[in-house]
């Protein structure tokens, strides 16, 4: 049997403030999101993306998504060239650093741990 990787393909960050949230990741990250209605308690705000990477977006839906700073998987977001120059966005954006820009090790570079404004717990990477 072949091997294969196992690698994520989408990710969903819950929200209880979509227009909060969006403003947020766009002014630490200098993107702009698309924002999606799906249907009556259902919000989207796609991360862009190139061909070939990892999507994501922000969700907004009460009965289904909770925001949690403590509990559930620990998305990385890259933040290349230097996670450094997000970190120091984040604060002003309204969120709050958990853990500073720390090394991993040589050859896996660096991450931080931020608590954006809807009460996510949220790593960020860079090579740098």
């Amino acid at each position: 049997m072949d091997q294969k990787e196992a690698s994520a393909t989408w990710f969903e960050i819950p929200v209880t403030d979509m227009s909060r949230a969006v403003t947020f990741y766009e002014q630490i990250f200098q993107i702009s999101m698309h924002t999606m209605q799906m249907g009556d308690d259902l919000e989207m705000a796609l991360f862009p993306r190139g061909e070939h990477k990892t999507g994501g977006s922000l969700i907004r839906n009460p009965d289904f998504y909770h925001p949690s700073n403590t509990q559930g998987p620990l998305i990385y977001l890259n933040a290349n060239p230097d996670l450094k120059q997000v970190e120091n966005r984040v604060e002003a954006a309204g969120g709050k650093i958990t853990i500073h820009k720390r090394q991993i090790s040589p050859e896996f570079g660096y991450m931080a741990v931020i608590e954006d404004t809807e009460g996510n717990r949220v790593a960020l990477f860079s090579e740098n």
